[in-house]
């Protein structure tokens, strides 16, 4: 295995999609799903993502989850705020809220116990995916497996719920979701997407859309905490923004959103800190060099993407939390790699930045975070998380 750990080389191998294929370890791949985009081949990722990318970052798409993600972050912050609430886990709470709104976007209408029994099976899913693929009883990746289990029963229960509702003629009283747009979808030769592929690209986008934008909110409110005169900048500009909304407009739109200039630097610099995708993986097709060095035919390559987002040649005093860094042009290609680059960059990066900015929002507008323990030690795997799931009131 070759490590990967500067800008160049990251570029590189990220940009070429003839030279390296994905290349994730046997967890990853097995869990995840072998039709998912992390072992899919280029020309069926292009195919999946032509028909999903649309449907999760189009203007359309983005206007539409505005709505739902707005009531959602206001209701949740009372809830927690309510005098009743009393001392809660802040990164679990907010994996729920970004869960509900994930699942809503892609399987809308689904019941509180549908809900629940895909949020425990994710749990597991996740500290399985980064460890040693060891079959087991004890094991995480053993637990992970029978999540795994789990997820595809709950998926295909509801996937043929759907399918023989439309046989039937019935039409459904919500709007299409991504699911309903997965069943439908047909590429330019035909061709439908088959019940293994919908369920592995539902697991890869159930998890990815809401582990990372639940870690990232986390660490977003924890750092605006923690340096005060960033929270009131930040704060300043969401109150501007709420004095330009005409008293007749409902909740925030995708307009408001392209207003948080200081609050979009806030996020990337959060993004480039915390890492949460601090690593992907690629195999070489053939003998290939990068930056002089050969990389032989069959060998993986990791893209340490946390090396690029610390390195004090890129970015002065790495460890510093400095949204002002991100004043200016946009960074080099290669120096920002939190959803990765290329053909297979995030598909969810702009939904993610949406759900992130409307909760950071409300949050600045209102209310105030008190952790427990705020010394509290960092666990790195499989996400950087306090010990403590950030314990708050």
């Amino acid at each position: 295995t070759i490590l990967a750990v500067t800008p160049e080389a990251c570029k590189q191998v990220l940009m070429d999609d003839e030279g390296f294929v994905t290349g994730w370890p046997k967890a990853t791949v097995t869990l995840i799903g072998p039709k998912s985009f992390v072992n899919m081949s280029y020309d069926d990722h292009r195919r999946i993502r032509k028909l999903t990318a649309a449907p999760i970052n189009g203007f359309d798409a983005l206007t539409t989850y505005l709505s739902f993600i707005d009531h959602t972050v206001v209701s949740t912050l009372r809830r927690w705020s309510s005098p009743d609430s009393g001392e809660f886990e802040f990164l679990t709470e907010l994996r729920r809220m970004t869960f509900k709104i994930i699942v809503q976007i892609f399987m809308s209408g689904a019941d509180d116990a549908t809900m629940e029994a895909l949020e425990r099976s994710y749990t597991d899913l996740n500290y399985g995916m980064r460890a040693m693929a060891i079959n087991l009883p004890g094991f995480a990746y053993h637990r992970a497996l029978r999540a795994r289990r789990k997820l595809v029963s709950v998926l295909q229960g509801v996937l043929h719920a759907r399918r023989a509702a439309a046989a039937k003629g019935f039409t459904r009283s919500t709007a299409m979701d991504m699911m309903d747009r997965l069943i439908e979808a047909e590429d330019d030769r035909g061709r439908h997407l088959a019940d293994d592929e919908i369920i592995d690209v539902l697991i890869m986008y159930l998890n990815a859309g809401h582990e990372s934008s639940g870690h990232i909110t986390m660490w977003a409110t924890v750092f605006l905490q923690e340096n005060p005169d960033i929270f009131a900048r930040a704060k300043a500009e969401q109150e501007e923004i709420m004095r330009s909304i005409p008293a007749t407009q409902k909740g925030l739109t995708l307009r408001d959103f392209k207003k948080m200039h200081f609050l979009s630097q806030v996020v990337d610099e959060t993004l480039r800190c915390v890492n949460i995708s601090f690593v992907s993986f690629r195999q070489a097709t053939r003998d290939i060099y990068v930056n002089g060095y050969l990389i032989p035919k069959g060998w993986k390559v990791q893209l340490w993407y946390r090396s690029v987002h610390m390195d004090d040649q890129v970015y002065p005093d790495p460890k510093m939390f400095n949204p002002s860094r991100w004043e200016g042009p946009p960074p080099k290609a290669g120096t920002f790699l939190p959803f990765g680059l290329g053909s297979r960059l995030c598909p969810g990066n702009d939904l993610a930045k949406l759900e992130i900015s409307v909760f950071l929002h409300h949050f600045l507008l209102g209310y105030k975070l008190t952790r427990t323990n705020p010394k509290c030690r960092v666990r790195y795997l499989p996400h950087p998380r306090p010990v403590d799931n950030c314990l708050a009131t």
